[in-house]
């Protein structure tokens, strides 16, 4: 005689050790598919689509039913962050529109050069070994951050604010608006900080790519997470990095060190223990930072020496 399913109080915690998962619902049916806000493995009979993988009938009535608390009930995504309502692209429409507002601000005769001069990623200039003027050696390190922001070339600022959307909008409704943007920033700062490492003091190094490239490896590790065709982001993938490489003038820099820090923030937070999540999530993102940190310091060493 088959068993009634067990209710969502009788399944572990964790079916980490369970080499097949089986649907909470229904034991007997084994699946590949989790949901995206509590992680039950959920059949295709009890999967509920959502605008990033599935939900399960639990948390799509809001957790009704299981006996728990209602703080407890509280929805929460794959990175165990409260799934809130509003608009699920809020943060990525803000940073679409800074960019847009700092695009627009260069095109303004007589403060264009300006905003771009104070904000654009420099080195050092002069060039050592003459006296520093400005520049990130020069105590600048906000240039680090501003150049994210920056662009001049409409070709530039359209094919990164395309990728932003494109990308930004599954990862933010997957990862939440806090994660989401710290990804994005300390991915962009990975970039700026890899370019100040390697390139010549004196060059100049702008745009998002950076912190694109960031959403880009976060988007490769969500999907291999949530056990998706990864084809389609591995090949755009594999065709900027062709891109990357072949076309003069590109900042391979920022493309490379925005992409790992992506991978290695992603993989922290979509891999972490539930027991230690919290844990293990901050950490991910503080020696990612401390990383960035040191290769800043170490450069400007090597230049104000």
């Amino acid at each position: 005689m088959q068993q009634p399913p067990k209710s969502p109080d009788q399944q572990p915690a964790d079916d980490a050790h369970d080499p097949v998962p089986h649907c909470y619902r229904h034991p007997d049916r084994e699946t590949g598919i989790r949901c995206t806000r509590c992680d039950k493995p959920i059949c295709t009979d009890c999967m509920v689509s959502a605008s990033v993988g599935f939900q399960c009938p639990d948390c799509v009535r809001g957790g009704s039913g299981t006996g728990h608390a209602p703080t407890a009930n509280q929805p929460r995504n794959i990175v165990g962050s409260a799934v809130r309502g509003g608009d699920p692209r809020l943060v990525t429409k803000i940073l679409l529109g800074i960019n847009l507002l700092v695009f627009a601000l260069t095109w303004i005769p007589d403060t264009g050069q300006r905003v771009v001069d104070e904000l654009l990623l420099v080195g050092a200039w002069p060039p050592p070994p003459y006296l520093v003027s400005h520049g990130v050696a020069a105590g600048e390190w906000y240039r680090l951050f501003t150049s994210v922001f920056l662009h001049q070339e409409i070709w530039h600022i359209a094919f990164n604010m395309l990728s932003l959307w494109w990308l930004g909008g599954p990862l933010e409704a997957a990862l939440g608006r806090a994660r989401f943007t710290a990804l994005y920033l300390v991915s962009g700062l990975a970039g700026s900080a890899l370019t100040y490492a390697v390139t010549a003091p004196g060059s100049g190094s702008l745009g998002a790519s950076g912190a694109i490239f960031g959403l880009f490896g976060a988007t490769a590790v969500l999907m291999k997470r949530m056990k998706y065709d990864m084809r389609p982001v591995l090949a755009l993938l594999v065709i900027n990095l062709i891109i990357t490489f072949g076309v003069p003038g590109i900042s391979w820099t920022a493309h490379i060190g925005g992409l790992v820090a992506g991978v290695l923030l992603a993989l922290g937070l979509v891999y972490a223990p539930r027991d230690r999540r919290a844990l293990v999530q901050a950490g991910t993102f503080g020696l990612v930072f401390v990383a960035v940190l040191v290769t800043v310091l170490v450069r400007t060493a090597t230049l104000v020496s």
